[in-house]
């Protein structure tokens, strides 16, 4: 139990929330950044366009199947090759980003394709144009159906900063292992508290989403 005691000091403990504000700041930015592409991405699909669905589809198809930490080496190690340069937040934040939006577009179109066909049909037939039956009528509907996938993927996608270690990310799990670096008996320790920062801040997404999905439904 002493190391429990001589782990949770201020100092550490400053230390550690220092590296979660890094964690949330990634998140929250590839969260709006990836939705905002994914939507768009997602739409195009749905919408199948010729060619430029049929590409779109490959492309986030490609981007889907490849682990994360490919695209975090790839984005930081691979892009200075051709000579673009990023700093560790820059490269993460871009890698999460184009993951998460590949993942979200698919999401976007199993929500839209899971609305039944005739409320378009019936949008149309009281006069909307296709684009206003999809943004007020489809998509309402659509989001409700997408609210669960979107939360478990924001929730991945929190967790999933950790990988960003590898880049020297000085993120939450990396100052983690700089402490227990220094001292091995604050190893058990420092992953309890890991564990501690992630649930809540993850349960606290889950508790948003749930009020989310009530209100919408």
């Amino acid at each position: 139990m002493n190391s429990f005691a001589e782990a949770y000091t201020w100092i550490n403990f400053r230390f550690l929330l220092e590296g979660l504000w890094v964690t949330l700041e990634v998140s929250v930015i590839s969260i709006i950044l990836s939705s905002i592409v994914g939507l768009f991405l997602g739409i195009v699909r749905y919408i199948r366009y010729p060619i430029v669905s049929g590409v779109v589809g490959i492309i986030v198809d490609l981007i889907r199947n490849l682990p994360l930490l490919l695209l975090i080496f790839f984005t930081y190690f691979g892009l200075p090759k051709i000579g673009i340069r990023m700093d560790p937040l820059t490269a993460a934040i871009t890698a999460m980003t184009v993951f998460e939006s590949a993942m979200i577009a698919e999401i976007v179109r199993s929500g839209i394709q899971a609305v039944d066909t005739g409320q378009m049909e019936g949008a149309r037939a009281n006069g909307l144009t296709y684009w206003e039956g999809l943004r007020y009528i489809i998509l309402p509907q659509a989001l409700k159906k997408m609210i669960p996938p979107l939360v478990s993927q924001f929730i991945s996608l929190i967790k999933d900063t950790s990988l960003a270690t590898i880049i020297v990310l000085p993120e939450l799990m990396y100052r983690a292992q700089i402490i227990y670096g220094q001292n091995t008996r604050y190893l058990i320790p420092m992953f309890v508290a890991l564990a501690v920062l992630y649930f809540v801040v993850c349960y606290a997404l889950s508790l948003v989403a749930s009020r989310l999905e009530k209100r919408v439904g």
